[in-house]
């Protein structure tokens, strides 16, 4: 099968292949939750209560791109206007944007703790593919989201609010010892995964919008 066949809107948007997507998120969700379980309760211990939703970065991430892609599976067209339509740019943009980070972000991590000492497990090979699964499923199915570059904004700012809360307060996900003493490096590079999230999810945006600008024109 041909890889233009495998990446078209056609394959990858069929019944059976959005059903497995959403067996494989909602389980990788709840999951990536159930994860975070100690330190969602070390934080509700030792922090104000609005810190919590900053604390499961992936997890929300998935949890957003779950969304995205059932809303993309029930109306794929995403025609219509109003308050819907802007709430399903919004969430869709957060799709994007913290899929490509935490997926790249996570693995990363995983192989800078690695070059400090740590040695790597089977669970770490675990979230290093389910992490860039992420990432690519954010970049192939993104093509068909409708989110515009306002919506894009929203996630942007509520992403960079979350390293800020994150740094700051400190409730970034737990991280090898070799890497907390080097939080950082760590911040920093958090921050330009954000920059450059956003960049791609914005490239993503632009390319549907001239693709389907081509669509409407007229045959010659």
């Amino acid at each position: 099968m041909e890889l233009k066949l495998l990446l078209s809107r056609r394959f990858l948007t069929q019944n059976s292949m959005m059903s497995l997507l959403m067996a494989f998120y909602v389980f990788g969700t709840i999951y990536g939750y159930y994860w975070y379980k100690n330190q969602l309760v070390e934080t509700q211990l030792t922090h104000p209560a609005w810190h919590l939703p900053f604390v499961p970065d992936s997890p929300t991430a998935s949890l957003f791109f779950t969304i995205a892609a059932l809303w993309l599976w029930i109306a794929p067209s995403g025609r219509g206007g109003g308050f819907a339509r802007g709430v399903r740019g919004v969430i869709e943009a957060l799709a994007v944007v913290t899929s490509i980070k935490y997926g790249v972000w996570a693995t990363v991590v995983i192989f800078a703790s690695a070059a400090y000492g740590s040695p790597i497990v089977w669970q770490d090979w675990m979230l290093i593919v389910s992490h860039l699964s992420m990432a690519a499923c954010a970049v192939a199915y993104g093509r068909f989201f409708i989110y515009g570059l306002g919506a894009l904004s929203i996630a942007a700012a509520w992403t960079l609010l979350n390293d800020i809360v994150d740094y700051t307060y400190n409730v970034y996900p737990s991280l090898p010892q070799a890497l907390d003493e080097r939080l950082l490096g760590v911040a920093i590079f958090t921050f330009a995964m954000t920059v450059i999230s956003v960049a791609i999810a914005a490239v993503i945006a632009i390319a549907y919008r001239i693709a389907d600008r081509q669509k409407r024109l007229p045959l010659r």
